[in-house]
């Protein structure tokens, strides 16, 4: 699923939105918000931009962002929650314009957080940071994996491995799977015009998760915190364009 310079440059209009919206909902995270609200204003964000929201409908999810809180690691459904001081959120866009999809996530603090929130949030963004400093031509795809892993575990954390990165563009999700766990120099080799969905998802406790009664949700199985980033980048031969990043 190689992409032409000009398909990339064509995601990387569609990734912008996904940037925008995220860093856009940033001033909404605040205590008495509903993860209904910042649904709205998510989609809100992506249609005044000409994009359309990717996971609304997709498998029959019925909302335009994932609001996953606390111990919810992905696909938290937004609803009547509200969001309380201390609570972390994921935040996990997707959109879809002119034929190709983006895709990215983040987790924040809702004011004042714990010791331990602030550290997984730390140590899950410098996950994706260095597993990024893997994905260039030459590599191998397990070398994200590794690094990933490697740098979560390092700081007594945990790799959830029953979701994991992608490729993306024309669909939103396309081969090849990438872990976020694994041994370095495995799989296909990086060559550049693959484009690719990188996504650590860090627990402070087990590794474990399981679906809550809605079939989307996953929560942490011992109902620690988890953290989920996520940035959509394209293998160019002049390096790693993270096209996610504004």
């Amino acid at each position: 699923m190689l992409k032409s310079d000009d398909e990339i440059k064509r995601m990387a209009e569609t990734c912008r939105i996904v940037a925008e919206v995220l860093e856009g909902i940033k001033a909404q995270i605040v205590p008495g918000v509903t993860t209904g609200e910042l649904d709205k204003a998510v989609e809100s964000a992506i249609r005044s931009r000409g994009g359309r929201p990717a996971f609304k409908g997709y498998r029959g999810y019925p909302a335009s962002v994932c609001t996953s809180v606390n111990e919810q690691v992905v696909h938290g459904i937004p609803g009547s929650v509200k969001l309380r001081l201390g609570d972390i959120i994921s935040l996990d866009v997707g959109v879809q314009y002119r034929g190709f999809y983006g895709d990215a996530a983040i987790t924040l603090p809702v004011g004042a957080v714990s010791t331990q929130a602030v550290k997984l949030l730390a140590v899950s963004e410098r996950a994706l940071e260095e597993g990024l400093e893997k994905c260039r031509a030459g590599n191998r795809l397990s070398d994200i994996s590794a690094a990933i892993q490697r740098c979560v575990e390092a700081e007594g954390f945990s790799i959830v491995r029953s979701f994991v990165g992608h490729g993306i563009g024309r669909s939103l999700h396309e081969e090849p799977q990438i872990p976020n766990f694994g041994n370095p120099g495995e799989g296909p080799e990086l060559v550049p015009g693959m484009t690719l969905a990188i996504e650590p998802m860090v627990n402070a406790g087990n590794w474990e998760v399981e679906i809550l009664a809605d079939g989307w949700t996953a929560v942490t199985k011992d109902r620690s915190l988890s953290a989920h980033f996520e940035h959509t980048v394209a293998v160019t031969k002049n390096g790693l364009n993270i096209l996610t990043k504004l």
